[in-house]
């Protein structure tokens, strides 16, 4: 007697869209810091919701699932610590490991180039395992690729150019935009799924793909 199991994507859909529109919101169109509330996000809805989604998708036997939610979970987790032992500011407020005012695990606008691009090339790439789903999920991982190519961009311009980062203020909004846009696509179709399955019928319309 096999029991049915539950549908771990839209937990994993909502700790990515949840923490990516916020983060967009307040970094990149507020142009404010990175704040406790983003890395609090990052860690727990943004990083592990994701990474117990990828598990859970693996016990289903969807390696897409298991591979983009695990993936995008030590993203986050990844970035927080980049905000974390990588910036001065938070070094000199002598914050755990630090013991001095500086860090020596710095990361540079080249590192943050190649970081993002990286994760650009990733999505981009499994954005194809998305062709025969929805549309829904299609513009999830397309608007996040162009996001992390976005963030790869505005890297490069501040490592190789003489461009400061106020002069980058449009760009950098522009950006926000794009990404509040990205976690918002996820946010709606975790509730897609949610109050489809809820009800029995389509509730919200995600494009299936006709196979």
């Amino acid at each position: 007697m096999s029991e049915k199991t539950a549908n771990p994507a839209p937990l994993g859909l909502l700790g990515f869209g949840m923490t990516t529109v916020l983060l967009n919101f307040v970094h990149n169109v507020c142009l404010g810091p990175v704040d406790g509330m983003i890395l609090g996000m990052g860690i727990f809805y943004g990083g592990l919701a994701q990474i117990i989604a990828g598990i859970l998708e693996y016990k289903k036997g969807n390696t897409f699932g298991t591979t983009a939610f695990t993936s995008y979970g030590l993203f986050w987790l990844s970035f927080v610590v980049l905000n974390w032992l990588g910036t001065a500011n938070v070094a000199a407020y002598h914050v755990w490991p630090f013991f001095g005012s500086v860090t020596p695990w710095s990361v540079s606008q080249e590192a943050f180039m190649a970081y993002f691009f990286m994760w650009g090339l990733f999505t981009f790439i499994m954005f194809f395992g998305t062709l025969k789903t929805n549309r829904a999920l299609q513009f999830v991982f397309l608007s996040l690729a162009i996001l992390f190519f976005l963030l790869a961009a505005k890297s490069a311009l501040l490592a190789y150019t003489s461009i400061a980062p106020e002069d980058l203020e449009l760009f950098t909004r522009i950006i926000g935009v794009e990404g509040i846009i990205c976690g918002l696509s996820a946010f709606y179709l975790a509730l897609a799924e949610i109050l489809n399955e809820a009800h029995g019928k389509t509730v919200l319309p995600i494009g299936l793909v006709n196979q």
